[in-house]
Parts: C-alpha cells; sequence; structure tokens
C-alpha cells in the first residue's frame, strides 16, 4: 500500500479485513443515543439535574412539550438557544417575511428561480399518478384502483448552527408543494443562521411558505409532532438537524411520519486510473466539511491512493474549513485499495453511502453492478455539490448504512395512497367460492358470512 502524505485510515483489501473496516466506520457513523462527551454530560446535569444521555435528554423534552404544550417549548427554546421568546416573536410576521425578500440580494432570489424550475420539473416527472384496473366479463365487474392524495400538512426542519442552509428549504419544501401538500411549516432554531437569517427568510417568501417558527431542537420536532397552542400538528416531519434533532424524530414515529434519522453525511468514490486525484480529493472533502462527515475513496489504481492523499494536504490546508474537514476524514474517512472493480462495487454496497460517486471512464458499466445508494453521480464531471444544490433530485438522503433499504426523499413521500375496490353483484358471486374457502380456512365465520349474506336468495 503506497503511503500517504495525509493522515487518514488507508486499507489495502489483498492485507486487511476490509469488511470488517468498513463494518467499524459505518459503526462510527451511525446516529447513536447513549454516547456523550465530558461536556455534553456536564451541560445535561445544569439543564436536567442529572447527567442524561442524548435519547435520554430528548426524550424528556419531548414528553414535557407533549404534556405542558407552548410553555414547554419556550421554556427549552430559552434554556437551550438562550433565546427569550414570547407566543408572538416565536413565528416569524408577514412584515419580516417582506423584509427579508426586499432587502435579499437580487441575485441570489434569481439562483432560488432556477433552483425551483429545476426541483419542480424533476419531482413533477417522478410523480405517481392514480392507477385504474378494471376486470369485466360478462355481466361481472370489478374496478380496482390506487388513489394518491398529497398529506394535508408538513413540518420542515431548517438547521441554522452553524451556516445558514436556504438549499434544505428547496429541497424539502418543493418536493412537497410538487406533491399538492397545502399547509407547510417551516422550524428553525432562533440564531442569526436561522430564524434571524435574511437569506431563510427570503427563501420562505419565494416559495410561498408564511408559516415560520423560530423553535428548532428536539423541541420543535416534538411540537410538530403533537401540536402546541399556536402550532397544530402536522402529518409528516422531514428535513435534517443534529443528533437531538434525529433522536426526537426517532422518538416521535408512529405520532406522525418522518423522512429518515439521518447521520453524518458521507460518500464513496469509486475510481480507476482515469479519474483525476484532485477532482477525487475534492469531493471527499465537500461531504467532510460538513464536520462529522465521511469520505472514501475506494479504487483498484493503486496510484491513486498516494495522489489523492496528496491533494488532500495540499487542499486542506486552503479551505476556511479545511481543520474541520480534516478532522472528519481523520476520523470517519478512508482510501481503499481493492483488487478489481468487482470488488469495489461489492464493498460500496457494503457501505451503502448517502452519495455514491462513479469517477470511472465507463460509469454506466459500474453502475449496473451496484445497488446500495441515495444518490449516484456519474462521471468525472459530476460532482457531488450539483445534487447538493442546482439538480433537481432531493439531496435529504437515507445515511447511517440505510440506503440498504431506504430511499432519498421524493415528491411521492408527500402523498398518501388509498386502495379503491368496487364489486358488483355478478363479480362477488363469481369470486365468492374462492373468499369462502379461504374464510373458512382462517377460522374467520364471520367474513365468510359478510358475503353469505349478500347471495342468499340471489
Amino acid at each position: 500500500m503506497p503511503k500517504t502524505p495525509f493522515q487518514i485510515t488507508t486499507i489495502d483489501c489483498g492485507r486487511d479485513d476490509a469488511e470488517r473496516l468498513i463494518d467499524e466506520l459505518r459503526e462510527k457513523l451511525s446516529p447513536r443515543g447513549d454516547i456523550v462527551s465530558e461536556a455534553g454530560r456536564q451541560r445535561t446535569i445544569e439543564l436536567f439535574g442529572e447527567p442524561l444521555s442524548p435519547a435520554q435528554v430528548v426524550e424528556r423534552i419531548c414528553d414535557d412539550v407533549r404534556n405542558s404544550g407552548r410553555e414547554a417549548l419556550l421554556k427549552y427554546t430559552a434554556q437551550l438557544d438562550r433565546r427569550e421568546l414570547t407566543p408572538d416573536s416565536m413565528r416569524v410576521t408577514d412584515d419580516e417575511l417582506a423584509e427579508a425578500h426586499r432587502t435579499a440580494d437580487p441575485e441570489f432570489l434569481e439562483t432560488i428561480g432556477r433552483i425551483r424550475e429545476n426541483i419542480a420539473e424533476f419531482q413533477q416527472a417522478v410523480l405517481t399518478r392514480d392507477v385504474r384496473v378494471v376486470r369485466r366479463d360478462g355481466e361481472s365487474l370489478v374496478e380496482l384502483r390506487q388513489r394518491y392524495l398529497p398529506l394535508a400538512r408538513v413540518g420542515i426542519c431548517v438547521p441554522g448552527g452553524a451556516a445558514a442552509y436556504p438549499s434544505t428549504l428547496l429541497m424539502t419544501a418543493i418536493p412537497a408543494q410538487t406533491a399538492g401538500v397545502s399547509e407547510i411549516a417551516v422550524v428553525v432554531p432562533p440564531t442569526d443562521f436561522g430564524g434571524y437569517n435574511t437569506d431563510i427568510l427570503a427563501t420562505c417568501r419565494e416559495l410561498g411558505i408564511t408559516e415560520v417558527y423560530r423553535v428548532g431542537g428536539a423541541q420543535a420536532v416534538a411540537a410538530l409532532a403533537y401540536g402546541v397552542d399556536g402550532i397544530p400538528r402536522v402529518d409528516k416531519i422531514v428535513g435534517p438537524g443534529n443528533l437531538f434533532v434525529a433522536l426526537a424524530k426517532q422518538y416521535v414515529f408512529g405520532d406522525v411520519d418522518i423522512d429518515s434519522i439521518a447521520g453524518p453525511s458521507e460518500v464513496v468514490l469509486l475510481a480507476d486510473e482515469t479519474a483525476r486525484a484532485d477532482f477525487i480529493a475534492s469531493d471527499l472533502i465537500s461531504q467532510a466539511e460538513h464536520s462529522p462527515g465521511s469520505g472514501v475513496l475506494i479504487t483498484w489504481h493503486a496510484p491513486l491512493i498516494e495522489a489523492v492523499g496528496r491533494e488532500l494536504a495540499h487542499q486542506l490546508a486552503q479551505l476556511s474549513r479545511g481543520d474541520l474537514a480534516r478532522e472528519s476524514l481523520q476520523q470517519y474517512g478512508a482510501l481503499v485499495l481493492c483488487a478489481d472493480a468487482e470488488q469495489a462495487a461489492r464493498l460500496s454496497d457494503l457501505f451503502a453511502p448517502e452519495h455514491l460517486h462513479i469517477s470511472t471512464e465507463d460509469p454506466e458499466t459500474m453502475l449496473d453492478c451496484v445497488q446500495n445508494a441515495g444518490a449516484i453521480f456519474l462521471g468525472h464531471e459530476t460532482p457531488v455539490a450539483v445534487g447538493d444544490y442546482v439538480a433537481g433530485p432531493s439531496h435529504v438522503l437515507p445515511t447511517g448504512g440505510t440506503a440498504r433499504f431506504a430511499n432519498g426523499l421524493c415528491s411521492n413521500d408527500f402523498l398518501k395512497r388509498s386502495s379503491i375496490i368496487a364489486y358488483n353483484q355478478t363479480a362477488l358471486q363469481a369470486g365468492s367460492d374462492d373468499l369462502l374457502r379461504m374464510a373458512q380456512k382462517e377460522g374467520l365465520t364471520a367474513h365468510a358470512r359478510s358475503v353469505e349474506i349478500r347471495l342468499a336468495d340471489r
């Protein structure tokens, strides 16, 4: 294995137990509710009088909001976000939204408009339509339908701790709007990057969103799930957040639907000898700068390992968030040397990444070899950032290995479906023998009787 000038985990599949090492990395990236730092332990003692784990903190907050409503919501906002809000200042006013839109950079608003068109175009294209099946045999008529209707009310969590993320609004609200959701409530922390941020509020106004609340964290998730005075409960909660937001969404699931339980951002790059080391390094860093974030290169071209290591050291030294990205890559990154493309595809599927970038001479062929990924980016000229910001599919994607069974957010996730069944009397008669036989086998005599009573004397 070639040495790299950057200190990052390197795995040689000819020498190391690659599957075990990737499993260990995957475990580190999974959202956990029982791990807490010493600083976090002291903070919970200060706030709650005892050293609670993150999962216990979330349970305490959610139960308090459920039982005490808006009073608990504002209490935790004051304690955790250090903002004293009133019922009136909690909600962003129409005048504040209008003022933010008026003072926003016109070029930024034009960018928002173009991205909105891209997202809406794709989300409309994938939107599921009603299905109708008719079985007709003489006088017998069976009509079956699958009906899709939009959810009535959706809540969107927008982060606002370390930076402002208008892209999160775009990638969650526009799929919901495309599906036809009529009520969208946005919760965003009461910070300069959140509920007091001009770009965030201007984006809400540009999208026609008028219901925006300056609350964040687990308390905001609980308010959306259970409803409090001034914030009616929603049918589904979507959007990313920190560990406490993720655990809160997990806790309220069942009372409300959620999109996913998100962990740190991650990317796997599959690369051959045609890939450029500087391109690869930039993609690894782009996800690591989320801090925490993971970047993993899997290649069967040995010289690429050392070349990417050099580029990582060079590029990290030039970036404003380089120190954060460096720490993430050292904790959660890896450079993996495989025997061939087949082994690389197998390891990628084992990792089941949020983002998979196939940087090879023939990416379509490699695409056929992989299954587990939230979003897949093909070719040397398609950095993950195009999916994060402008392409059209939502950047809200499964993390923590859940891409093995879960999907990225899209317009269809804001639809509820109902099957619709209609038989006439002749059709019921024609299907009765099979129905009665199955009811008899299962001992459900009332099921059988509900059919027999309709066929008696006919």
